[in-house]
């Protein structure tokens, strides 16, 4: 049996690939058209699922789709009619399958699941845990913004969502409405905001408190009086200048104290409502695991006070959290619901799985090129060392080598490498290499055997 998971138009569209239950592939449509979160219906990757399995489109058996829009369709209406009428298209319920029969050119079965749901099972079902709580949060799918669930392996296997806040009320959106008035975009800045908030001290927390009310059991609520999601042009209302007692930053604008403080605020009071949150998930569900999913789970800071503050002993997180890996749960629901079981998943122990170009295709391409080259091929230990020469020297390194990753997290399979020897090396990664913001963060690389030395594990 071959299923197809697929996610698409609203950001991060992605395929991946299940045969017989097995995880064969996955990639979002960005890596291939390097547009970043391109939302458009994912040909390229979808092409790439089918060569990777072997396949003809005549051999799918299933595509899982990871939404109900007809249910997004509705919450849509309710939030508001459309601006202007280059939204309407987006208003279109129908869009998904008419697109996957035209631009796909499938004609089979098309499985739809709700948003969450999706969500969820591409923790659950990847984790390998027999039973576990499941927790989603993101800013909001068809109606609903966080969920929590419990997951059983039996046969069937069970996946039951025990309780749901609904839209407009959302954590992710409260980061989002921040992430805006920080001067970042929605939907691609909010882990800026994050690694911000390392620099500030949480100044503002009774501020941001305001924005957002503890409800009982999983509930909570925004304060919409601070917010313009609805229906405006901006995330945030007059009102959350005037709270702030300053205007919006403009993203040309520099980075001050103040901002660095509202960043800080604003993820000390996610992290406090999530410790809460999860303590009443395990008073329902009383199990030792913990199972992630949704754009705030890509939050690791709060995953990590989670994991050690929190009522759990082991917690995984989908490495894909956000739309994108919702593929990966869809998928799984349409094996479940065709097999009428589990798919026999182990635990996801690693993400390369999109493309390995051959190693003869890179070196054409390179000498395409006309630029000096090495070839270190069939010399791996003389590779190992002329990079590891080069970082020492202070030198920034590209590496690519076998399958490229799925999710937002460079792994080692693409990745830039430099040296944290050298003090100013952040800041001419950021300025010179990556061009972005001098406070952004690194991900540090170290041995297994030597992590204990680095690390509180």
């Amino acid at each position: 049996m071959n299923i197809v998971g697929l996610s698409a138009f609203y950001h991060e569209s992605a395929c991946c690939l299940l045969q017989e239950g097995r995880l064969v592939a996955a990639a979002a449509e960005e890596r291939f058209t390097r547009i970043k979160h391109d939302p458009r219906l994912p040909v390229r990757a979808f092409r790439y699922c089918l060569e990777a399995g072997g396949l003809s489109i005549a051999d799918v058996d299933c595509i899982a789709y990871y939404e109900s829009p007809v249910e997004k369709l509705a919450r849509q209406l309710w939030a508001g009619p459309p601006r202007g009428d280059g939204e309407l298209a987006w208003l279109d319920p129908g869009r998904p399958l008419r697109a996957i029969g035209e631009r796909l050119g499938y004609d089979g079965p098309v499985a739809i699941f709700r948003h969450h749901e999706s969500h969820a099972a591409s923790a659950f079902f990847y984790s390998g845990f027999e039973e576990a709580a499941i927790l989603t949060v993101d800013g909001v799918g068809e109606w609903a913004t966080t969920t929590y669930g419990h997951g059983r392996a039996g046969a069937p296997p069970t996946l039951e969502l025990l309780e749901e806040v609904h839209f407009p009320h959302s954590l992710g959106l409260l980061y989002a409405t921040i992430t805006a008035y920080l001067g970042f975009r929605v939907n691609s800045g909010e882990y800026k905001v994050m690694g911000l908030a390392a620099h500030g001290r949480p100044r503002y927390v009774a501020e941001v408190e305001r924005l957002l009310e503890d409800g009982p059991g999983g509930q909570f609520r925004l304060d919409m009086r601070y917010f313009d999601f609805l229906q405006g042009q901006a995330m945030y209302a007059p009102a959350l200048c005037a709270l702030f007692g300053r205007p919006p930053r403009r993203p040309d604008e520099p980075l001050e104290p103040f901002h660095r403080d509202v960043a800080c605020s604003v993820q000390a009071v996610l992290e406090a409502m999530l410790l809460r949150k999860v303590r009443y998930l395990a008073a329902r569900v009383p199990s030792a695991n913990l199972c992630m999913a949704g754009g705030v789970a890509l939050n690791c800071v709060a995953n990590g006070r989670l994991l050690r503050e929190g009522p759990f002993a082991r917690l995984f997180v989908q490495p894909a959290a956000g739309d994108a890996g919702g593929c990966l749960g869809a998928a799984a629901l349409a094996h479940t619901r065709l097999a009428g079981g589990r798919p026999p998943l182990p635990a996801l122990r690693h993400v390369y799985l999109g493309p390995a170009p051959a190693p003869g295709e890179i070196a054409a391409l390179v000498a395409a090129t006309g630029l000096p080259a090495l070839d270190f091929r069939g010399r791996e230990g003389a590779l190992l060392e002329a990079v590891a020469d080069r970082l020492a020297a202070g030198k920034v390194v590209g590496w690519f080598q076998g399958r490229m990753e799925f999710g937002p997290r460079a792994l080692g399979a693409r990745s830039i490498l430099a040296s944290p020897l050298e003090p100013e090396m952040q800041e001419r990664l950021n300025a010179m290499v990556k061009k972005r913001e001098r406070f952004r963060p690194f991900a540090p690389s170290v041995l297994l055997a030597h992590a204990a030395e680095h690390f509180a594990l």
